[in-house]
C-alpha cells in the first residue's frame, strides 16, 4: 500500500484492452476511448490493415499509455489463441476483451450463396466466440475478473430490418446468444459479458450498405442513409464516438452488476 494514499485506498494497476476491427470505424473509436480512460490498448486487424494499426497505435502511445499491434484473422483460433499470448506477453495480462471486428455482406435471402454464409459466419460468429473463449480463460486464469464486450447490431433485434443482410442478421443475433450464454457461466470468476447493438453508425461500412443499396436495388445515392434517419426519432445517424461512449462505460466499474445484456443504441428506430 501506498502510505501517502488515504486510508483504506489502494492502487490499482492500469488495465490492458483488447480491441479487434481496430483499423478504422468503431474499433478505432473503442480504442482510443479506453486509451483515453487510462488504459493500455492492444490492438488488432488483419494484416493488409496494418499500416492503420500502427498508426492507431502510435496516437494512443502519444497519450501516455502503452499500445501494442496484433495482426490475427479471428476466424483461425491459433492466431485468435496467438494474439491473446502476444498481448499477455507484451502487457502482462489481459482485463478487457473487445471482440469488435466483423463483415457485412448484403445479398437477398434467397441469393445468398453457402460460400457467403460460411464467410460472414465465419467471421462474424465463430470469431466472437473465439475471442470470447481465449480472453475468457485468460481472464479465468488471472483471477481477477474482467470485462468481455461483442458486437451484435440492430439487425440482431430484428432481422427484418431492410432486404440484403439476412446473413449478416443472423450472425448478430448469434453473438446475442453467445453473450448470454458465455455470461451466464463467467459471471462466478466476475468477468461480465454484454454486446452493443449499433443503428446506422456514420462510418465506412455505413457508407457501403448505402452503396450496395444502390447497386443491388435500385436505391439512389443517399437514399438508405436519409431513409434511416427519417425513421430515426432524433433525427440522425450516430457516430462511432456513441459507440465507444458506451463500451467505456460497460468495462467500467460501475457496470459490474450489467452482463448478458445487448444494449441497442441506434437513436430510438427500434426499441427493445
Amino acid at each position: 500500500m501506498n502510505p501517502c494514499l488515504p486510508y483504506n485506498m489502494t492502487e490499482k494497476p492500469t488495465r490492458t484492452a483488447l480491441v479487434t476491427g481496430a483499423a478504422q470505424g468503431l474499433g478505432r473509436a473503442i480504442a482510443l476511448r479506453l486509451a483515453k480512460d487510462g488504459m493500455h490498448v492492444a490492438v488488432n486487424d488483419i494484416a493488409p490493415k496494418l499500416d492503420n494499426l500502427n498508426s492507431l497505435s502510435e496516437e494512443i502511445r502519444a497519450m501516455g499509455m502503452k499500445s501494442s499491434v496484433h495482426t490475427a484473422d479471428i476466424s483461425k483460433e491459433e492466431e485468435v489463441r496467438a494474439m491473446i499470448e502476444g498481448v499477455v506477453e507484451t502487457h502482462g495480462g489481459l482485463d478487457v476483451m473487445i471482440a469488435n471486428a466483423g463483415i457485412a455482406i448484403c445479398n437477398g435471402f434467397l441469393e445468398t450463396t453457402v460460400e457467403e454464409w460460411d464467410r460472414i459466419f465465419s467471421i462474424n460468429a465463430r470469431g466472437t466466440f473465439l475471442c470470447y473463449k481465449h480472453a475468457g480463460n485468460q481472464m479465468v486464469k488471472q483471477g481477477r475478473g474482467g470485462r468481455i464486450i461483442g458486437a451484435s447490431s440492430i439487425y440482431g433485434k430484428s432481422g427484418n430490418g431492410g432486404p440484403g443482410y439476412s446473413a449478416y442478421a443472423g450472425t448478430k443475433f448469434a453473438i446475442r446468444g453467445i453473450t448470454q450464454a458465455a455470461a451466464g457461466e463467467l459471471g462466478k470468476h466476475r468477468i461480465t459479458v454484454n454486446a452493443y447493438a449499433p443503428g446506422l453508425i456514420e462510418s465506412a461500412m455505413s457508407a457501403q450498405a448505402d452503396k450496395n443499396m444502390m447497386e443491388k436495388y435500385n436505391f439512389k445515392p443517399g437514399q438508405f442513409l436519409e431513409t434511416y434517419r427519417a425513421l430515426a426519432p432524433v433525427g440522425y445517424e450516430g457516430k462511432p464516438e456513441d459507440i465507444a461512449a458506451l463500451v467505456s462505460y460497460l468495462v467500467s466499474e460501475e457496470a459490474h452488476f450489467v452482463t448478458g445484456q445487448t444494449i441497442s443504441i441506434n437513436g430510438g428506430i427500434f426499441c427493445d
